[in-house]
């Protein structure tokens, strides 16, 4: 049986206990054995981590010490995978540049708050997006800094409604990358639970969530 943990805190305004059960929920029915943790001090106990299949970070705005960053991390690079979305894996540690090193992107803005725009699959033969078609989102657009080493699956182009100056940049909303031995799999959307209603959303997650630990097209990188 594969085995998922997911750490979830961090500001409530990105519904991190919501979110995770959601998706938690949806690994069980993949016949995952999954646990919640509401503390980051799981990543102190290193060979539990190394034990897993998968770690999901559902943790926003929040702050890490240096020893559970090292065992977050060590874990990744011995061959555990990790997933996540939005701000609970992209702008969960604003002043630990390693962590964003292994996630490979950081939030930076969100223009105009809560927008309309459209998601444009853009490498429609990896199994995280294959069969799916371009969508369009009403939530948060997020602006990112991103890592040129990045797969990137799918991409926003931002309109300058609200910034003039990056009308027309494509950026991307879902990439992969490994860290060490481990698989990394992002999507930047899903700003609270309800976004997730949108089926091509989800989907990109929980896709997201079984190509990193190795249940989704083992030889696909």
């Amino acid at each position: 049986m594969k085995s998922a943990l997911f750490v979830y805190g961090g500001w409530e305004g990105h519904e991190p206990r919501q979110t995770a059960e959601l998706f938690a929920g949806i690994l069980r029915g993949e016949g995952y054995g999954v646990e919640l943790s509401d503390t980051l001090d799981v990543f102190l106990d290193t060979a539990k981590l190394r034990s897993l299949d998968l770690i999901v970070p559902v943790w926003s705005m929040g702050k890490i010490t240096e020893a559970q960053s090292e065992g977050l991390l060590k874990a990744v690079e011995s061959g555990v995978g990790i997933a996540g979305w939005h701000g609970g894996m992209a702008d969960s540690f604003r002043e630990n540049t390693n962590y964003q090193f292994m996630v490979g992107g950081q939030w930076v803005a969100h223009p105009g708050n809560i927008t309309d725009y459209s998601v444009h699959i853009t490498d429609r033969d990896h199994p995280i997006v294959t069969g799916l078609q371009d969508f369009k989102v009403h939530s948060e657009q997020y602006y990112m800094h991103v890592d040129p080493s990045n797969r990137v699956l799918a991409t926003t182009t931002f309109s300058g409604e609200f910034v003039a100056w990056i009308a027309g940049c494509d950026m991307p909303v879902v990439w992969t990358r490994t860290w060490g031995q481990g698989r990394v799999s992002y999507c930047s959307l899903g700003h609270v639970v309800k976004d997730f209603d949108i089926p091509e959303m989800r989907e990109i997650v929980r896709r997201g969530l079984l190509w990193a630990s190795h249940s989704l097209a083992p030889d696909q990188n």
